[in-house]
């Protein structure tokens, strides 16, 4: 447990290191998809079942996570799921399709790990800097999407390689991260950073809406992260401008990322903030998918916006809804082994409709379901009151 200053920005440095290569993996694939699917000979379902199992081990394997800690200390299983996140990013790229399904599903449920302890380090370590350390972490994971996303392409021209490169080059960041997290493996830090099992967690209502919110708007995201690129190129862009509308998108993120959770915490509830980030993350994409192009920096600049304040958001009430680290830990397990279902079967439903229809129409009718249950279990989630559920042992 850090308490010293020097010791807490040392953790700090190590959480956002962390957070910044959470979503490498799949931005980078997304503006690749085109070339990969040509280069492996890949059917359509394959494609789906690619953007859809990594997605769906951040849910399968998130319970996962508090036992690992228990075991392992949190601070130590993170340093694990790097080097996990590291080999998967590295070898997907190996070239044959079997490398690239298994290691991705090896990043996936990595990342999972990852997903789950890093807002238990904000509850336990920065109690008094909860808004600042979460839209942090949030903004680094928008950042390290949006690089992908804007500099895959260029990167791999530059280089002179294949869709190979561009996807494996991205295994140089997360050595960089395991560096930054080196420092909070020295000493005796695992007795004291134990997470302890939870009672009653799955059996309360304001969970649930907690973990529901958390999957819709993660089931927006990857929509958008796993699709638009590709989506928008069918349209007719070309690949480099497809690929800076979705950094652009995720570059905007930042500036919710970075505010709405210190608005949120000033607030007993969160109703109102959830309603109006719903909203506008729902119109942005039915825009990006329907509007004529010209619109199109519009409409990205607008699902960015309400994107990184959802994400922001959920990640923020997870922590306001549970009344200590312990909980908190446990709750993140539940919101994403539950949320990350929808957020996995969304972009496979976008592709399965898109080939099906050959148009946008059914994928809009999809968003809008989204974006109706994201309304309502935003309008549950965002009451002011705190989870029934408390740590055994304490």
């Amino acid at each position: 447990m850090a308490s010293r200053p020097k010791d807490r920005l040392l953790l700090a440095a190590g959480i956002i290191g962390t957070a910044f290569c959470l979503r490498l993996v799949f931005a980078s694939l997304s503006v690749r998809l085109p070339e990969v699917v040509r280069a492996t000979g890949m059917e359509p379902w394959q494609v789906g079942v690619l953007t859809t199992l990594p997605v769906l081990c951040l849910g399968l394997c998130a319970p996962l996570a508090p036992r690992l800690a228990r075991r392992w200390g949190t601070e130590r299983s993170l340093f694990g799921a790097l080097l996990l996140i590291g080999l998967g990013t590295a070898c997907r790229a190996l070239g044959p399709v079997w490398a690239l399904f298994s290691f991705s599903i090896l990043a996936g449920a990595a990342i999972a790990t990852a997903n789950v302890l890093l807002p238990t380090l904000v509850k336990r370590d920065f109690e008094d800097r909860t808004a600042l350390l979460t839209g942090g972490y949030v903004t680094a994971i928008s950042g390290g999407a949006a690089l992908a996303a804007a500099v895959t392409v260029p990167v791999e021209a530059m280089l002179g390689g294949g869709w190979q490169v561009g996807l494996s080059m991205w295994a140089v960041p997360v050595v960089a991260a395991l560096v930054l997290w080196g420092p909070q493996l020295r000493g005796g830090t695992t007795a004291v950073s134990v997470v302890l099992p939870v009672k009653g967690l799955w059996r309360d209502p304001l969970a649930w809406s907690v973990a529901l919110f958390m999957g819709l708007q993660s089931a927006l995201a990857f929509c958008v992260l796993g699709w638009l690129a590709p989506i928008l190129r069918e349209r007719g862009l070309d690949a480099v401008t497809a690929g800076l509308v979705l950094s652009v998108l995720i570059v905007v993120q930042l500036a919710t990322s970075l505010t709405i959770p210190s608005i949120a915490t000033r607030r007993p509830a969160q109703r109102l903030i959830a309603v109006v980030l719903s909203v506008f993350g729902t119109v942005g994409l039915l825009g990006l998918l329907l509007a004529p192009l010209s619109g199109v920096w519009v409409w990205a600049i607008v699902q960015g916006l309400a994107q990184g304040g959802l994400f922001s958001l959920a990640l923020t009430m997870v922590l306001l809804r549970s009344p200590d680290s312990h909980v908190a830990s446990h709750m993140s397990s539940m919101a994403q082994s539950v949320g990350y279902i929808p957020a996995a079967l969304a972009p496979l439903g976008i592709g399965l409709l898109h080939q099906w229809t050959g148009g946008f129409e059914a994928v809009a009718g999809l968003v809008a379901l989204i974006g109706f249950g994201l309304i309502t279990t935003g309008l549950i989630a965002g009451r002011a009151s705190v989870l029934s559920a408390r740590a055994v042992g304490t």
